[in-house]
């Protein structure tokens, strides 16, 4: 049995995550309350006939703040029947969880006369944390998209189901803020930049132009060099703890020349390896 617990912040698209997992052929619950937990896994998941192969369940602040911490427990449960649970946490930040509501005029579960949105939003993360720090798969919706969302959901549960560590190179640009979900981060704005060249600056690091001009400054090189080195140095350490997944963000000033020309050699680098690949430029015009 395949289990997916999905969790987040509200806001940060946890229900769109559920749909696409339901797309994808997993039988779906949303807000189950944790003291529900074994009675679901015993008569929808063991007893049921045929027996289910993959299902998902959301697990948020809509619990009391006492069942949320029995959540350790329900994790040591399922383990108990032999199910394999991975936990799905999304979050974003602040400013754009505020401006989400603010846009949809949707009330946020934890608001009251005591605790305004802002608040609200601050108290969750508080809440959620037992589920967050065992999270195996986090995910940042800051800057991302429902579409782009739905291919994550879909692309990183693939990867595991077909028994293959998902690789995710991730460009960015420091000035519109880091990425949150991040395995590592490598910052390349102590390299020349391409920007300052104006032939290049409406450019990015998918064109020729820029790729010659960054190739022919030995600094680049050797960077890509030995980012490409540690990966493959310790990739297979991760693997071989069943570690399923890992983001690699590579970050430049502005996310449009630097780190883009990085990622996609870095994935170029990693395309014949046993891993399921996945390329994003999250600020890539």
């Amino acid at each position: 049995m395949n289990l997916v617990i999905v969790s987040g912040l509200s806001g940060s698209g946890k229900s769109i995550a559920l749909e696409t997992l339901e797309d994808c052929g997993y039988y779906c619950i949303d807000n189950l309350p944790v003291v529900l937990f074994e009675s679901f896994v015993r008569r929808a998941l063991i007893g049921s006939h045929p027996p289910l192969h993959k299902a998902a369940i959301g697990i948020d602040a809509r619990n009391q703040t006492a069942s949320l911490a029995q959540f350790p427990s329900t994790l040591e449960l399922a383990d108990q029947f032999g199910i394999e649970c991975r936990i799905l946490f999304l979050q974003a930040e602040s400013h754009t969880l505020l401006k989400r509501f603010s846009e949809t005029r949707r009330k946020h579960p934890l608001t009251s006369a005591n605790h305004p949105l802002s608040e609200a939003i601050e108290l969750e993360r508080q809440l959620l944390e037992p589920v967050a720090s065992r999270a195996h798969l986090l995910i940042d919706t800051t800057y991302t998209n429902v579409h782009q969302l739905r291919e994550l959901v879909r692309q990183r549960v693939v990867a595991q189901r077909e028994n293959l560590m998902s690789l995710y190179f991730l460009s960015f640009g420091y000035k519109n803020g880091m990425p949150l979900d991040a395995d590592f981060v490598f910052d390349l704005r102590c390299l020349p930049n391409p920007h300052w060249e104006p032939a290049l600056r409406a450019k990015t690091g998918k064109d020729a132009e820029v790729v010659e001009f960054l190739e022919r400054i030995d600094d680049v090189r050797q960077y890509l060099e030995d980012v490409a080195h540690f990966l493959e140095r310790w990739i297979p350490r991760f693997k071989a703890e069943n570690r399923s997944y890992l983001t690699v963000a590579i970050g430049c000033t502005g996310g449009q020349h630097r780190s883009v020309y990085l990622v996609e050699a870095l994935a170029a680098r990693f395309a014949s390896s046993d891993h399921h690949l996945l390329v994003r430029h999250r600020d890539l015009r």
